[in-house]
């Protein structure tokens, strides 16, 4: 299985640019608005979304919006603040290749059904195994100087808080997710990971011991993918919504 690590990087959005302030103002006149879809590209434009690296922490304000739309995008990771996009039902990163993993905050969008993410490219995919980065002396920040834990909310500094990895399934998909610990019962409260992932909450790094699947295991969690998506694929044909079935049929070769 591949086991390739990269560091992950900080600090990867430029703030002053003109792509994140047109973001930023994007983002504020949806929240004043009743639109229930998030899409930056159409919005931007196709050069100044791909300057668009990260979402804005006022994400949170986007209380009505039920559909992000981020295909094709070059972001490199998403804020915690999602978590509070309470009428979230659809999240589409679809061939952003770029991401590796996701804030825990976006299991607590409890109205998420439906995702498009380009599994292959995901940290511990059963697919490839990509490695987890060691989060032990690669801590990973967000803007601000504190941040809250991913399971209770409180406050903490990055000097408080236990950073670990965990595997679970959000929305369509099976996806690591970052969460950021305040104390050993809300790492507790995390949930259990499905069958062939790391079964507990880890720290990643090259020595991490991921499952390894034999052929039978592998086809038989390939088939039950593709069950899964045939049936998708089936309700959105019965609709004949063409739109939704080419996006059905692009994620079940993702």
């Amino acid at each position: 299985m591949n086991k390739r690590i990269s560091k992950i990087p900080n600090n990867v959005q430029d703030r002053t640019s003109i792509a994140w302030k047109k973001l930023c103002e994007y983002v504020d006149k949806l929240a004043e608005s009743n639109t229930e879809e998030f899409s930056p590209r159409e919005a931007l434009g196709n050069e100044l979304f791909s300057q668009i690296y990260t979402l804005p922490e006022s994400i949170a304000k986007l209380k009505n919006v039920k559909k992000i739309d981020l295909y094709g995008s070059n972001l490199k990771r998403i804020p915690p603040e999602i978590g509070e996009m309470q009428s979230l039902e659809s999240f589409d990163p679809y061939a952003s290749y770029d991401l590796h993993w996701f804030p825990f905050e976006i299991s607590k969008c409890k109205n998420l059904k439906d995702s498009r993410i380009s599994t292959r490219t995901l940290y511990g995919n059963y697919k490839n195994r990509m490695g987890f980065p060691r989060l032990n002396h690669n801590p990973i920040r967000y803007h601000g100087d504190t941040l809250k834990c991913s399971v209770c909310n409180k406050q903490m500094s990055y000097e408080e808080t236990n950073q670990m990895w965990i595997t679970a399934k959000v929305g369509t998909d099976i996806i690591p997710m970052l969460a950021n610990l305040c104390s050993k019962e809300c790492e507790k409260q995390l949930p259990k990971p499905p069958e062939y992932y790391v079964q507990s909450p880890h720290k990643g790094g090259a020595d991490l011991v991921q499952p390894d699947m034999g052929e039978f295991e592998y086809i038989e969690a390939v088939y039950e993918t593709v069950t899964m998506k045939k049936a998708q694929i089936k309700k959105e044909v019965s609709k004949d919504n063409r739109s939704k079935f080419l996006k059905f049929l692009h994620k079940l070769f993702s």
